[in-house]
């Protein structure tokens, strides 16, 4: 039988692979958002464990908040990284200094 806790060292353990995918790489903008997604996705992961273990469906629908606002994000954030590449043919961070104001 798979309990809470398996769940939430589950989620734990890929919100830790997003965090370690956030501060090890820091110059292509896709695997950012690639981490900043699993980061949700593993929020998203407790709070359906959560959901179940106490028998309560505000957590399942929360879920859906979140996914909602995670495609929206990744949607406006893919569309700015074509934008990116099209003015400045790179997706690398450290080439993207000539948006500073």
């Amino acid at each position: 039988m798979i309990s809470l806790s398996h769940f939430l060292v589950l989620g734990g353990v890929l919100f830790a692979i997003a965090v370690l995918g956030i501060f090890l790489n820091r110059k292509n903008v896709i695997v950012l958002l690639m981490a900043i997604e699993l980061m949700l996705l593993a929020v998203n992961m407790n709070f359906i464990a959560f959901s179940h273990y106490l028998g309560d469906v505000h957590g399942q629908v929360f879920v859906f908040f979140i996914l909602t606002v995670a495609a929206a994000e990744s949607a406006i954030g893919l569309a700015i990284l074509v934008l990116l590449f099209r003015n400045l043919r790179t997706i690398n961070v450290d080439d993207l200094d000539q948006l500073k104001g």
